[in-house]
């Protein structure tokens, strides 16, 4: 299942934002992109997951045109997860369920609450499931976002920034859980991300943008010092521990 995206381009009130980008993923794969603030790529992920009108651009899913599906149909296949969407007042199950929404006709049946249950198991959060998600904590919280999105049964999930606003130890839980779940499911995930040490740790794939363009895509051999010097206009070294790069700011 190869999804594929081709020549993504989109202009905010005639500027360029997003400029020709294409790349494509395996299952079980996840690729983060990374680029300084403005660089375009929150507005990439939502050129790709169809909410931008006017983007220029093609996705397939196994060699099949998606671009165009109608919203009910895609939301069966691609899962969003935005950088903060609160369901204010509703319990974390609650939340979860609205997930099902691209399934559900008259009323919620049984395989809608069983698959809530199933993923509320999977992401560890059983204890808080009937906690209303005004009182949890961010990292429980970006937990039950994709939870919500994964519960949608996709084939691709996005997600915008998930690790934003937490502490070490959550945004390394957040990860290994979602690393988890991709290969569990054999999914196409793509992130994006600020953290370019926590991204090469956790990432199968990296693609660097400059300027809405892609100015490099690959592994890990991408992060070199040249390379954050020129995107990110910053002075590193980068040290290899244990295969991973290290970015150090000098």
């Amino acid at each position: 299942m190869t999804f594929s995206v081709e020549g993504v381009s989109h202009a905010y009130h005639g500027r360029q934002v997003v400029s020709d980008v294409s790349f494509s993923l395996e299952p079980g794969q996840l690729m983060t992109i990374m680029g300084p603030n403005g660089v375009g790529k929150t507005t990439l992920l939502k050129c790709i997951v169809g909410i931008l009108p006017g983007s220029m651009g093609r996705m397939t899913l196994d060699g099949e045109d998606i671009t165009n599906v109608r919203p009910r149909e895609k939301a069966r296949l691609m899962g969003y997860v935005p950088q903060r969407s609160y369901v204010s007042g509703s319990t974390v199950f609650e939340s979860v369920l609205l997930g099902r929404r691209p399934y559900i006709t008259w009323d919620v049946s049984e395989e809608d609450l069983d698959k809530v249950s199933e993923m509320i198991s999977a992401m560890g959060l059983e204890d808080l499931s009937e906690k209303k998600v005004d009182s949890i904590s961010g990292g429980e919280y970006q937990l039950v976002q994709i939870a919500r999105a994964l519960v949608q049964d996709p084939r691709v999930i996005l997600l915008d920034e998930p690790t934003n606003n937490l502490d070490v130890a959550n945004q390394e839980n957040v990860l290994k859980v979602l690393r988890a779940l991709i290969e569990e499911r054999g999914l196409c995930a793509i992130m994006t991300n600020h953290d370019i040490n926590l991204s090469a740790r956790h990432s199968d794939r990296l693609l660097l943008l400059k300027e809405g363009r892609i100015y490099a895509s690959g592994g890990k051999e991408i992060i070199t010092s040249e390379a954050i010097l020129d995107v990110y206009g910053m002075r590193v070294e980068v040290e290899r521990i244990h295969g991973n790069p290290v970015v150090i700011p000098i």
